[in-house]
């Protein structure tokens, strides 16, 4: 009776904390106390919703001074928004910059389910330009500097070629770079070696074979995606400590992942990169971790010797992999 007692005692403290997370609305802190109640300093913190495109989408703008340069986040997978991670990351970043995370069209707190309703490439690429020309106006800044990570890089490589006036410097993270192929045999490699290491016969045999198997599940396992995390629980963790997300907003990462990876439609710059964005005529670095095997440092690297711009620099996360700014926020800040 006693065990009893303290099991319904702990699925009452489970089910009384979950309706606390549905009910509570989404919120992000103020930078500064004395800013939120006397309104007089320097410091943003907004969590709002926006029209882009004929769609509502979500931002979320923080920073100590709105007079600093703007930061402009492309998340990436596509449809893995990382407005989510940013009370774990990037508090450094908001000392020197305004940051910008946007929940793209069908994610995160931007999801919707319409089938008829595909997520385009291109039409993010139009959306990021509306959303510059909105930040100009608002903070009387003619450039951003641009962050595309992952499938976000495609992005913002897309941006900064076709519009240099809007962007003072582009940062690729991880950036996606090769064909699907060259992506697929240089992780194959690498899964070889490290499922032969651990005698992870299955993962071997599977990456010896090659073909159309899950690659990401087995670069997760095996620290090629973040450093020291090897499932999905950390990241749920991570958004139900977001004060900006509900717990409907955390399920529908989930959702909201399925659907774009489900309704994506690839009519933006063709891989290999370096075919369809040879120049930029904007500073170009390429921050990589040594252990990124979801976008091989291989790639990134090849891309960034052959880039003609202005810069085109590497700036390499020894201990990190495909999430720097996750493993080494400091690091990513300096």
């Amino acid at each position: 009776m006693k065990r009893l007692k303290r099991i319904l005692a702990i699925v009452l403290l489970l089910a009384i904390i979950g309706a606390g997370l549905w009910l509570r609305p989404a919120y992000t802190p103020p930078i500064s106390l004395w800013d939120a109640i006397s309104g007089a300093g320097k410091s943003i913190a907004s969590l709002e919703e926006i029209r882009l495109g004929g769609d509502d989408q979500w931002l979320l703008i923080r920073g100590r001074d709105r007079t600093k340069p703007i930061l402009l986040v492309l998340h990436g997978d596509p449809g893995r928004p990382e407005m989510y991670m940013a009370h774990a990351f990037q508090r450094p970043l908001e000392r020197d910059f305004v940051v910008v995370q946007w929940d793209r069209r069908g994610t995160g707190k931007s999801y919707y389910d319409d089938p008829d309703r595909p997520i385009r490439t291109s039409q993010e690429i139009a959306d990021t330009v509306e959303l510059i020309g909105r930040l100009q106006r608002r903070f009387g800044q003619r450039k951003v500097i641009l962050v595309g990570h992952s499938y976000g890089s495609l992005i913002g490589a897309a941006v900064a070629q076709a519009h240099p006036e809007l962007v003072r410097a582009y940062v690729g993270v991880g950036q996606v770079a090769c064909t699907e192929q060259d992506e697929d045999a240089i992780q194959d490699s690498w899964l070889r070696k490290v499922a032969a290491e651990k005698g992870d016969r299955r993962t071997e045999a599977y990456a010896k074979a090659g073909g159309d198997w899950d690659r990401r599940d087995a670069i997760m396992a095996n620290g090629g995606e973040v450093r020291g995390i090897a499932g999905p629980i950390p990241f749920a963790w991570i958004g139900l400590t977001a004060p900006e997300y509900t717990l409907a907003d955390v399920i529908n990462i989930q959702d909201g992942w399925v659907y774009d990876h489900d309704h994506i439609v690839f009519d933006g710059p063709p891989l290999p990169l370096a075919r369809s964005i040879p120049a930029l005529a904007v500073p170009a670095y390429f921050f990589q971790g040594r252990k990124d095997y979801l976008a091989p440092s291989l790639c990134v690297e090849r891309y960034a010797a052959a880039l003609q711009a202005p810069v085109s620099r590497m700036v390499w996360f020894d201990k990190s992999a495909h999430f720097p700014f996750l493993d080494d926020p400091e690091g990513f800040h300096r």
